[in-house]
This record gives C-alpha cells, structure tokens and sequence, in this order.
C-alpha cells in the first residue's frame, strides 16, 4: 500500500508540475487590454453592444450608465427584456428615453426550442447594425476607455472573436475560497492559451464579454446554432473555430468586471444548470471530474501528515504548488495570496457542486433557468 501510495502521489507531484510550467507560459501570451493604446476615434469601426435582461432591476442602475459613459465614438446598446416580470423593463425604457444610442426590445413570450438567453441575444443580433457584435451580461460594468482598447486588439491581432476575462467582484471569505478556485481551475484546466490555435480543440466564451466580427457570427448561425445550449457563451468560441475564424482569450480585469453571484448560496445555486451542462450531461464525465479534484487539490493535503520517505516529499511538492499557484491567481485576481491555503476547502465545494448540479438535473429530468423548466432530453440534443 505504501508503495502505491508513494507512487500515486509521485504522480500527482509530476502532473501539478508540469501544467504549473505550461500555464505560467501559456498565460503570459494572452493579450493584456491595458497594454494596448485606445484605438483613434477615426479608425473605430461601428459596435453593437447586446445583452438580456430578466430581473435585472437591482443592478442595472449601476451597470447600465457604465456601458453608456463608453468613450467610443460609434456604438450602439441593446437590452432585451426577457419576460422580467418587476422593474427591468420599466428602467431600460427610463434610460433610453434619456439615451438615444439605447434600444430596448421587449420579449413577452419564449418560442419553443429555444433557452432564454440564446435567444434573447439572437433577438438583439438580428437588429444589430454594426460590423463587430459585443455580447454582454446586465450587471457588468466597464470602464470608459475599454472599448476602443478592446478592438485595438481585435483589429491589430487579426481576431474574429475575442473572449475577455474580467475583474471578478469577491465579497466575503466564502466568495473568495470558490471564486479563486474557479480562477485556479480556469487557468490550468481549460488552457485558454490555446483557443488562439486552429488546430487546438480548446475553446473559451465568457459571457460577461465577448467581441465577434459580424461576418464570423453570421457565417456559423450565430446563436440560432445554439438554440438549446445553456453554455451558449462556450460555444461561442466553439463555433467560430468550427467555422474556420480565429478565437482569442484576452485579459481585462481593469477595464471590465462583474460580480457572478452574491454569496455562496447563490454560486452553489447559480451552478446547477451550468456544471452537469459543462459535463456534456454525461454522469461519468462528472465521476471522473469530481476524482480528479479530489486526487489532485486534497489527497496530497491530507496525506501530507500521514506518509513519510518518499511519498512525503511527493506530497509536500504538490501541496507547494498548488498553494503557489492558487496563491497566484488570488494576488492577480485582487485577494490575499493566503487564500492558497484554502486550495482543498476550494476543491471540495467545486466537487459537492458538481454531484449537486449532475443529481439536481437527473432527479427534476431537465433544468430551470429564468423561470422555464428545460426538459433534460431537449438540452441534451441541444448540446453542441
């Protein structure tokens, strides 16, 4: 057993190892916005800024007047209203009485076949104007010159899709143990660096923001191609590589930001459409997932007092590196580097939100998202 052991965590020790080197480079290429000037006021193609709203009213006042202070010369803003049923629509008519550059549209009914959101980005698109589409979330905020960085970049990267990640907004000990975590397992698991190559199946969507060139969306379907897909801002990427365009994962923490979820609750909550979604509804996909984090963020933590020789030190080199490289990602993101210390409490929460989001999904026979039971058999022929 404890030649087992030893070489088990040997393993582990090599396997944190080696990703920690590949995403300590592979990180570093992806396009910080600060870093690029604003592009000319003269060189600014049009932007249609998108995004859905279904009870969005607490936050909207806040959000809303950051996406109309843009400095971005040529723009455009569209809300939908999706089926809100307390003051979302009320606000969105209030600010575009004020601002002409807002349109709101309001949807009333959900067509069958289609999830909520895709389609309400589909409604905003098809009304779109511009030649570059930005989707968006209600309650994200941006700074005033972040929009003429982010196409610089586009535009001087050759880019027909951009995906952003942006300043996460933690508030208490709890925010910060799971937001840092995801943070963590964004970086070493998904390895954005590697969306930019064509011949690489990774893909990254993030639905706080996402640039795509008109042409690109249009060429793939835009989201009439995932009607059903609860990871519609994944497989955004997904289909624009598909589509023979080039994808990008940049980096604008100073420029955009959000706040996922207030409180634990809601993030354990707010993941049980997503995470078994994220899976491919495939339940030994989540068996293996849920292994894999126990192996690699706890074993080697709670072992650590227990084994000596050689599966000691393999056990430390694990522990070491994954608190530096969650350490990392908490001083990057805004936190205390102490929160590396959490790396295991991170990983069994991930681990309980997976089983909850897999068994949730099985046991209802589908998923509720903004009001609307999906039945699991549609989602799943939706998958894309």
């Amino acid at each position: 057993m404890h030649i087992f052991i030893t070489i088990l965590l040997g393993i582990i020790a090599g396997l944190w190892a080696i990703q920690s080197v590949r995403a300590a480079f592979g990180m570093r290429k992806l396009p910080r916005i600060e870093r690029f000037e604003p592009l000319p006021a003269e060189e600014c193609p049009k932007v249609s800024i998108i995004f859905g709203a279904l009870n969005e009213a607490a936050k909207m006042p806040s959000s809303l007047p950051t996406m109309l202070a843009l400095d971005y010369p040529n723009y455009e803003l569209i809300a939908v209203d999706d089926r809100s049923t307390d003051d979302t629509g009320r606000i969105l008519d209030d600010f575009a009485a004020r601002n002409p550059r807002l349109k709101v549209i309001h949807i009333t009914e959900l067509p069958p076949g289609w999830l909520g959101k895709p389609h309400a980005l589909h409604t905003g698109s098809k009304i779109a104007t511009a030649s570059w589409l930005v989707f968006t979330d209600a309650d994200v905020h941006f700074a005033p010159d972040s929009l003429r960085r982010i196409v610089a970049v586009a535009i001087e990267q050759k880019l027909d899709h951009l995906a952003l990640m942006t300043k996460m907004i933690m508030v208490g000990f709890w925010e910060h143990v799971v937001m840092t975590f995801f943070g963590l397992g964004f970086a070493l698991g998904e390895e954005a660096w590697r969306t930019s190559d064509p011949r690489s199946s990774r893909y990254i969507g993030i639905g706080a923001f996402q640039l795509i060139r008109r042409e690109a969306y249009d060429a793939f379907g835009g989201h009439r191609g995932m009607q059903m897909e609860v990871l519609e801002d994944m497989k955004l990427s997904k289909l624009t590589k598909r589509a023979g365009f080039r994808s990008q994962v940049g980096y604008a923490p100073q420029h955009v930001s959000v706040r996922w979820q207030a409180g634990i609750g809601n993030l354990v909550r707010g993941s049980s459409k997503t995470f078994f979604a994220a899976a491919s509804y495939n339940l030994a996909m989540v068996g293996g997932q849920i292994l894999g984090l126990l192996m690699l963020s706890v074993f080697p933590w709670v072992a650590l007092p227990f084994v000596h020789g050689d599966a000691r030190i393999f056990a430390a080199i694990a522990v070491a590196i994954s608190f530096a490289c969650h350490a990392t990602v908490s001083y990057s993101a805004g936190a205390s580097p102490l929160y590396g210390f959490t790396h295991p409490i991170g990983a069994l929460i991930f681990s309980w939100m997976l089983a909850r989001s897999a068994f949730l999904t099985l046991w209802r026979g589908g998923v509720t998202w903004r009001g609307t039971f999906y039945p699991l058999a549609d989602l799943r022929r939706g998958l894309v």
